[in-house]
Protein backbone atom coordinates (compact mmCIF):
# COMPACT_ATOMS: atom_id res chain seq x y z
CA UNK A 1 0.00 0.00 0.00
CA UNK A 2 1.58 3.18 -0.75
CA UNK A 3 2.64 6.01 1.40
CA UNK A 4 -0.06 8.62 0.62
CA UNK A 5 -2.43 6.04 0.82
CA UNK A 6 -1.35 5.29 4.32
CA UNK A 7 -1.29 8.70 5.37
CA UNK A 8 -4.85 9.49 4.21
CA UNK A 9 -6.16 6.45 5.97
CA UNK A 10 -5.35 8.84 9.36
CA UNK A 11 -7.36 11.39 8.80
CA UNK A 12 -10.60 9.21 8.29
CA UNK A 13 -13.01 10.45 11.01
CA UNK A 14 -12.89 6.69 12.60
CA UNK A 15 -8.99 6.80 13.38
CA UNK A 16 -8.91 10.99 13.31
CA UNK A 17 -11.36 10.50 16.73
CA UNK A 18 -9.24 8.28 18.07
CA UNK A 19 -5.94 10.59 17.78
CA UNK A 20 -5.01 13.09 20.11
CA UNK A 21 -4.50 16.88 18.94
CA UNK A 22 -1.14 16.45 18.75
CA UNK A 23 -1.26 13.18 16.59
CA UNK A 24 -3.81 14.57 13.89
CA UNK A 25 -1.96 17.83 13.59
CA UNK A 26 0.96 15.66 12.63
CA UNK A 27 -0.91 13.23 10.18
CA UNK A 28 -2.61 16.33 7.91
CA UNK A 29 1.19 17.83 7.74
CA UNK A 30 2.39 14.57 6.88
CA UNK A 31 -0.47 14.18 4.58
CA UNK A 32 0.10 17.38 2.84
CA UNK A 33 3.85 16.28 2.61
CA UNK A 34 3.78 13.40 0.91
CA UNK A 35 0.32 15.05 -0.93
CA UNK A 36 2.71 17.34 -2.50
CA UNK A 37 5.16 15.46 -3.92
CA UNK A 38 2.83 12.42 -5.43
CA UNK A 39 2.12 11.69 -9.05
CA UNK A 40 -1.57 11.93 -10.36
CA UNK A 41 -2.43 7.94 -10.72
CA UNK A 42 -1.50 8.03 -6.88
CA UNK A 43 -3.11 10.57 -6.10
CA UNK A 44 -6.39 9.34 -7.44
CA UNK A 45 -5.40 5.68 -6.43
CA UNK A 46 -5.80 7.10 -2.95
CA UNK A 47 -9.28 9.28 -4.00
CA UNK A 48 -10.63 6.66 -5.00
CA UNK A 49 -9.80 4.58 -2.59
CA UNK A 50 -11.00 6.88 0.88
CA UNK A 51 -13.83 8.01 -1.05
CA UNK A 52 -15.18 4.31 -1.39
CA UNK A 53 -14.45 3.89 2.11
CA UNK A 54 -15.74 7.24 3.74
CA UNK A 55 -17.56 9.64 2.14
CA UNK A 56 -16.78 12.33 4.76
CA UNK A 57 -12.91 12.44 4.28
CA UNK A 58 -12.00 15.54 4.85
CA UNK A 59 -13.04 18.05 2.14
CA UNK A 60 -9.79 20.02 2.54
CA UNK A 61 -8.22 16.97 2.09
CA UNK A 62 -9.86 15.74 -1.15
CA UNK A 63 -10.24 19.63 -2.91
CA UNK A 64 -6.19 19.83 -2.51
CA UNK A 65 -5.83 16.06 -4.05
CA UNK A 66 -8.13 16.97 -6.66
CA UNK A 67 -5.89 20.29 -7.18
CA UNK A 68 -2.97 18.88 -7.55
CA UNK A 69 -4.10 15.94 -9.49
CA UNK A 70 -5.42 18.61 -12.47
CA UNK A 71 -2.30 21.22 -12.14
CA UNK A 72 -0.23 17.95 -13.31
CA UNK A 73 -2.73 16.80 -15.80
CA UNK A 74 -4.37 20.14 -16.68
CA UNK A 75 -5.22 18.69 -20.45
CA UNK A 76 -7.27 15.19 -19.12
CA UNK A 77 -10.75 15.75 -19.44
CA UNK A 78 -12.01 12.82 -17.39
CA UNK A 79 -10.02 13.60 -14.07
CA UNK A 80 -11.19 17.63 -14.65
CA UNK A 81 -14.98 16.15 -15.11
CA UNK A 82 -14.23 13.94 -11.80
CA UNK A 83 -12.92 16.89 -9.68
CA UNK A 84 -16.07 19.31 -10.64
CA UNK A 85 -18.46 16.80 -9.26
CA UNK A 86 -16.69 16.17 -6.38
CA UNK A 87 -16.22 19.84 -5.66
CA UNK A 88 -20.07 20.56 -6.61
CA UNK A 89 -20.99 17.51 -4.18
CA UNK A 90 -19.67 20.36 -1.53
CA UNK A 91 -21.46 23.79 -3.19
CA UNK A 92 -22.38 25.85 -3.19
CA UNK A 93 -19.27 28.02 -2.44
CA UNK A 94 -16.99 25.93 -5.03
CA UNK A 95 -20.25 25.95 -8.10
CA UNK A 96 -18.13 28.24 -9.77
CA UNK A 97 -14.94 26.20 -9.72
CA UNK A 98 -16.64 23.39 -10.71
CA UNK A 99 -18.36 25.15 -13.27
CA UNK A 100 -15.35 26.26 -15.02
CA UNK A 101 -13.30 22.80 -14.16
CA UNK A 102 -16.19 21.29 -16.16
CA UNK A 103 -16.22 24.16 -18.95
CA UNK A 104 -12.91 23.08 -19.36
CA UNK A 105 -13.16 19.24 -19.72
CA UNK A 106 -16.34 19.97 -22.58
CA UNK A 107 -13.67 22.23 -24.17
CA UNK A 108 -11.16 19.57 -24.68
CA UNK A 109 -13.53 17.30 -25.13
CA UNK A 110 -16.47 18.22 -26.22
CA UNK A 111 -18.28 14.59 -27.01
CA UNK A 112 -17.97 13.80 -23.22
CA UNK A 113 -20.07 16.65 -22.28
CA UNK A 114 -21.95 15.88 -19.03
CA UNK A 115 -25.60 16.90 -18.63
CA UNK A 116 -25.77 18.79 -15.15
CA UNK A 117 -29.31 20.15 -13.97
CA UNK A 118 -28.59 23.51 -13.02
Amino acid sequence: MSELLEAAKLLLPEVSAERNDSQRLSDRCRFIEILTFADPDEILAMLHYVIEKDYFFPVWARNLAYRLACLQRPDDPDLLREAAIDLFNFGPDWNDISDSLMAEADRIDPEGKIQRNQ
